[in-house]
């Protein structure tokens, strides 16, 4: 060896140190990952809960969209969805024209008082009306759109 320090012969390769490994994470990470967990599993929980609490909707509109539906039904799958929605003392004695209120308000339009949703307590009483296929399909739609849009709060 030569003596000389500062020869070249007297150079050594670094020695690193040994990669950082991925597994176990520091405690933050553990943190953000069982928030991100329990996040997932809130939203999912919620979403199962909403799915649950608008069955009536859905199965009232698959009744609407059978072809075998008949005017004569409307009034009725109306009545029982709103039962399915509200206490049965806030709706199951409204008729006439503060039944179609109540729709109105619940559903947040005026289809019911001012349009083609007033044919509605007609149907109730006299189920073998004749409507023209227009008027049918205007009620049928305010019908849907009430089902789909109505807001399950009491006002």
């Amino acid at each position: 060896m030569n003596p000389d320090p500062t020869s070249l012969d007297r150079l050594h390769d670094l020695v690193l140190p040994p990669p950082i490994p991925w597994w176990p994470p520091a405690p933050g990470w553990r943190w953000l990952i069982a928030f991100a967990a329990w996040a997932i599993v809130w939203l999912a929980a919620r979403a199962f809960s909403r799915w649950r609490k608008n069955v009536y909707r859905r199965e009232a509109l698959a009744l609407l969209r059978q072809p075998s539906a008949s005017l004569a039904s409307l009034p009725e799958l109306v009545k029982r969805t709103a039962l399915s929605a509200y206490p049965r003392e806030s709706v199951a004695s409204l008729t006439g024209d503060s039944w179609l209120a109540f729709l109105d308000r619940t559903g947040n339009t005026k289809a019911f008082t001012q349009g083609p949703g007033r044919r509605l307590v007609d149907l109730a009483y006299t189920p073998d009306a004749e409507m023209p296929e227009s008027e049918r399909t205007e009620l049928v739609a305010a019908v849907g759109q009430w089902i789909e849009r109505h807001s399950t709060e009491v006002r």
